[in-house]
Order: structure tokens, then C-alpha cells, then sequence
């Protein structure tokens, strides 16, 4: 039988386990949901990196011409880079035709710890239906769903991405882990209610709190993308 394993936190990954499993990486807010929308818009390549001294290895290899730098530190904007770590930050007229590094606390990080596995996935809510139909068509028989979270601890809407991904598999191909299992009872009680629950999570408040609904929403739209995004030498392509 196939296997399906959630990970609470990127911390949780052992690399030597990962060889010939598909490792789907989830950082809600807002790593792989702001990297799908780059590469959505229209950027050329998109480079996910670890560190900014990996993001400013990247820029040296690349050179100095038509290069965007964005995303975050600690929730922070990185002083001297172009944009923020938000999708609204990457319109089609920003990023077309235009290399991209992006670095953040946790979801470039986790796409860094992921590195040894088989095939590297990105999903989010947003091609959460998408990222299933990919896992159930590509023959994978060795699932990870990896949370990114937060500064090594658990955060709901990254498991909240994990169970949207999970309720559009054929659950009885598969051999779920604990946390998986979890993930389906999960969505069993807030499959009809995704955004109220999203809502409620810390990060979900925070978004509220300070007027990010745009963003919030944006986030929120569960099946609004048919690409899976996949990170194939360093960069990530659909």
C-alpha cells in the first residue's frame, strides 16, 4: 500500500528517509503561496533560497541585470530587496520575464531540508485540488506532506493545506502516518468552513488584525490554480 506521511514541521524531515519520495512542501503564509503566484505571472526563474547568503550567491551567479529579490526575515522585510513576502507584491507587470530569488524564515527552508527526496512539490490552498491530482497520477507510492511552520513549532494553516491536499486523494490507496490521519479528521469537520478556519489560526488572525484581507483571501481560495510548482536544479518550474 502507498504512504502518506504529514509532517507537523520541516524539523520533523530526515533527509535519509526522503530518497524516491515525493515531499509536497506547504508554507501557507506565505512561501509556496507567493512562489506559485510569481510563477504564475510570468517570471522566468524563480530561485527559492535557504539563507540570504545563499539568495546573494544566487544574484552574483546570475549577475546583476534583470533580477527581483523578495520575501522575508523573522516577518520582516529584508532591507535593500526588492519586494515583501506577499503575492499581491508580484503582479504579472512586476515579475514577467524577470528572474526571481525569494527567501523566508520557514518555506525556503523547508524547500532546502527537502532537497534529498525524489521529486520536490509546492502547494498551498490555492492548488491544493491540483497537487492531489499530480501525487494520485504520478505513480507515487511515498508521499511526504511537509508543514512548514514556525520557528519549529506546529501551525494550523499549514496542516489546514496538508488536509485540503489529502481530501481530493483516494484515501484508501493510501497508508496515512498519525498526523495524516489527523489531517483527514481534520477536514472532515472544516471541509464546508476552509476560510472560518483559516481565520482563527494565529497567523489567520494576524492577517485580520492588520488589515490584510487581500492577502487573506488571495491565501484562502482553495482550487484557484491548476499549476504545481516543482523545484528541479535549485529552481522552481511548472
Amino acid at each position: 500500500m502507498k504512504r502518506l506521511r504529514v509532517l507537523m514541521t520541516r524539523q520533523e524531515i530526515v533527509p535519509g528517509r526522503l530518497a524516491g519520495a515525493t515531499v509536497v512542501v506547504l508554507d501557507v503564509f506565505m512561501a509556496t503561496t507567493t512562489l506559485l503566484a510569481i510563477l504564475e505571472n510570468g517570471a522566468r526563474d524563480v530561485y527559492p533560497a535557504e539563507s540570504l547568503r545563499e539568495a546573494e550567491r544566487i544574484r552574483e551567479k546570475l549577475g546583476p541585470g534583470n533580477v527581483l529579490r523578495g520575501g522575508e526575515q523573522d516577518a520582516a522585510r529584508i532591507d535593500g530587496y526588492d519586494h515583501g513576502p506577499f503575492p499581491g507584491e508580484y503582479a504579472p507587470e512586476v515579475v514577467r520575464d524577470r528572474d526571481v530569488i525569494f527567501v523566508t524564515t520557514n518555506g525556503t527552508r523547508a524547500i532546502a531540508d527537502a532537497a534529498g527526496a525524489g521529486r520536490v512539490l509546492l502547494g498551498c490552498l490555492r492548488n491544493a485540488p491540483a497537487v492531489a491530482r499530480e501525487l494520485e497520477e504520478s505513480g507515487a507510492d511515498s508521499v511526504y506532506l511537509v508543514c512548514a511552520g514556525s520557528a519549529g513549532r506546529f501551525t494550523a494553516e499549514d496542516f489546514l493545506g496538508a488536509a485540503e491536499i489529502i481530501s481530493h486523494m483516494n484515501a484508501p490507496d493510501w497508508r496515512p502516518n498519525d498526523a495524516a490521519w489527523l489531517a483527514q479528521d481534520f477536514m472532515n469537520r472544516h471541509e464546508n468552513n476552509v476560510h472560518d478556519a483559516l481565520r482563527e489560526s494565529r497567523a489567520g488572525r494576524w492577517f485580520v488584525e492588520n488589515d490584510r484581507m487581500d492577502a487573506f483571501h488571495f491565501v484562502a481560495d482553495v482550487g484557484a490554480s491548476i499549476l504545481v510548482p516543482e523545484i528541479v536544479d535549485g529552481r522552481a518550474v511548472v
